[in-house]
C-alpha cells in the first residue's frame, strides 16, 4: 500500500524486513527524545536498550496478526507505525500499539500519515473502535491523538500509579 501524504515526497507502505534496522533506530531515536529529562540519558542510548527496539521490530514484522507501516521521505524511513486485533471488547477492535516519529521530521506531516494511513485500512476492515496506550507525561503525542479525534478510554481507568493513559479511537457510530 502506497498513501500520499503532505509532500510529494512522502509515501506510507507496508513495512519489510529489510527496514528492520531503520525502523529500530528511529523507535530508539524517537524514545530518547521523548523520556530526555525523565531517565538518565545514558539508559535510553545502550547496546542492550538498542537490541530490545530491534528485537521488537523484528517480531512485530514477522507476526502475522502485526501490519506494520513505514513512512518514507525521499527513499528514507522517517516513520513507523504498528497496529493489531485488540485482544479485548469490543472483539473485532484494533490497538495501535506503535507511532514513531523520527524527531528530526516531527511536526511535518510525518505522524498525521501514518495515522491517515491506519484509520483508513482499520475502515476498510470494519474495525468500530481502536484503542492505544500513551505515556501521561508524553504531553506533545497526547496532543496529536488528541487533534485527531482520540478521547480517554471510559472503559478503562488508569490506577493512580500507572504510567499510561488509555486512549480510544471511535471508527463506527455507537460503539463504546
Amino acid at each position: 500500500m502506497r498513501t500520499p501524504a503532505s509532500g510529494p515526497d512522502l509515501t506510507v507502505r507496508a513495512a519489510a524486513p529489510r527496514d528492520l534496522d531503520a525502523l529500530a533506530a528511529l523507535h530508539s531515536g524517537a524514545r530518547a527524545r521523548y523520556f530526555s529529562g525523565r531517565l538518565p540519558e545514558a539508559l535510553l542510548d545502550t547496546p542492550a536498550e538498542r537490541a530490545r527496539s530491534r528485537e521488537t521490530w523484528q517480531r512485530a514484522l514477522a507476526c502475522s496478526e502485526t501490519t506494520v507501516l513505514c513512512a518514507e521521505r525521499s527513499g528514507a524511513p522517517v516513520g513507523v507505525a504498528a497496529y493489531r486485533p485488540a485482544k479485548d471488547v469490543p472483539p473485532d477492535g484494533v490497538e495501535l500499539s506503535q507511532l514513531h516519529v523520527d524527531p528530526a521530521h516531527w511536526r511535518s506531516g510525518v505522524g498525521s500519515a501514518l495515522h491517515d494511513a491506519c484509520v483508513a485500512a482499520w475502515h476498510a476492515a470494519g474495525h468500530p473502535l481502536a484503542r492505544l496506550q500513551v505515556y501521561w507525561h508524553n504531553r506533545r503525542a497526547r496532543d496529536f491523538y488528541a487533534r485527531h479525534g482520540w478521547r480517554p478510554d471510559e472503559g478503562r481507568r488508569p490506577a493512580p500509579d500507572d504510567t499510561h493513559l488509555s486512549l480510544a479511537l471511535m471508527l463506527a457510530p455507537g460503539v463504546r
